[in-house]
């Protein structure tokens, strides 16, 4: 099975949404499409699904256009990230429910409702109402409905968004296991780069509308292809500034430079956008080759076992991002150190300098 998209657009009161999409999208691995929200992740999933007619372009299923069928003739489920299960009905007529209207035998519907039930750890509450389950438990019921119903492709549309912490985490982790080696093409939304990492397999960063860059997550995560791209793939906000290159010397500003390194050893003398990801600017120096930079502390944010500071450095704000408690002042001047060995090139047009 493979769902390829072929020049797709999207058109909302004339204006283009979507912009021209192609992707082949393959089974065997999570196909994630990772874009703030407002990026298009939706309104992609809703075009693939058979939800919202295509402007332009088309749409196939192992190569068998499928652009004007309509949501149940593509054989396709979609879990959203809201709790949607019928309420009058018990988990089990939930999970059961598009085998039902497929006329499947009733020994078979037992088997695959029993079969997906066990894997998200439903059998217990097969009887219940979905009000008598927590968040967690709803969405499980969503997960074993398209688990249960064996389609051709299963959109997951922020599907752990409304959970709990400890929740996700345990989701997360048991959804790669949940649909390997079951032949359907696997598509995930998410607006968290952390969540795309996690789930490996392939990813499509998108912002207005558009596909900046798709491959192999890890890939692409290394390698962004354009500052969009880099952007897109960074949270807390990746950090940039216009810097000057002149032989092997790399200029912020007047107090802040650096010798090249890597591929920026190689860079014609001009001007480029520095990029590099919050977790290589440290208030700790850990190797002589690190940057000092000193910048004015504006905000500060402690998450469990992280602090990340917000800090003005000339005209630039950045983000720091680094394990353990830091005494940060807010107002205060603080030095940090910025590892130029990972540091990221872009033309002032946005294309990678490489």
């Amino acid at each position: 099975m493979t769902l390829e998209l072929k020049g797709i657009t999207k058109r909302v009161d004339g204006r283009l949404h979507i912009k021209e999409t192609s992707l082949l999208l393959e089974p065997g691995h999570f196909n994630v499409l990772l874009g703030e929200t407002g990026a298009g992740k939706t309104s992609l999933i809703k075009m693939m699904a058979g939800l919202d007619r295509c402007a332009s372009g088309s749409i196939l299923m192992d190569g068998v256009d499928v652009t004007k069928q309509s949501t149940q003739q593509r054989n396709i489920s979609l879990v959203h990230q809201f709790f949607v299960n019928y309420p009058h009905m018990s988990v089990f007529d939930n999970i059961a429910s598009p085998l039902k209207v497929a006329g499947m035998a009733k020994s078979e519907i037992e088997g695959r409702v029993e079969e997906a039930a066990d894997l998200l750890q439903l059998r217990p509450m097969l009887h219940r109402r979905p009000h008598e389950l927590s968040g967690g438990q709803q969405q499980r019921t969503a997960l074993a409905r398209a688990i249960a119903k064996e389609s051709n492709a299963v959109f997951l549309d922020e599907p752990l968004a409304n959970l709990d912490y400890k929740l996700r985490e345990e989701l997360r982790a048991q959804l790669p296991e949940l649909f390997a080696g079951r032949g359907a093409v696997v598509v995930y939304a998410t607006s968290e780069p952390e969540e795309a990492l996690l789930l490996g397999g392939y990813t499509a960063l998108m912002q207005d509308g558009a596909v900046s860059q798709f491959g192999k997550t890890a890939q692409i995560y290394r390698n962004p292809n354009d500052l969009v791209s880099a952007r897109v793939f960074s949270d807390p906000p990746i950090n940039a500034a216009r810097v000057t290159k002149k032989g092997q010397e790399i200029r912020l500003d007047a107090n802040v430079k650096w010798t090249a390194t890597g591929e920026a050893k190689d860079l014609a003398d001009g001007e480029y956008e520095v990029a590099i990801r919050p977790h290589y600017v440290s208030p700790i120096r850990t190797d002589k080759s690190h940057v000092s930079l000193t910048g004015t502390v504006q905000v500060t944010e402690l998450t469990g076992s992280e602090s990340s500071a917000h800090f003005k450095i000339g005209s630039h704000s950045w983000v720091s991002l680094s394990h353990g408690v830091h005494p940060y002042q807010v107002g205060e001047d603080h030095e940090f150190f910025m590892d130029p060995d990972h540091c990221f090139y872009f033309h002032p047009d946005g294309q990678r300098a490489r």
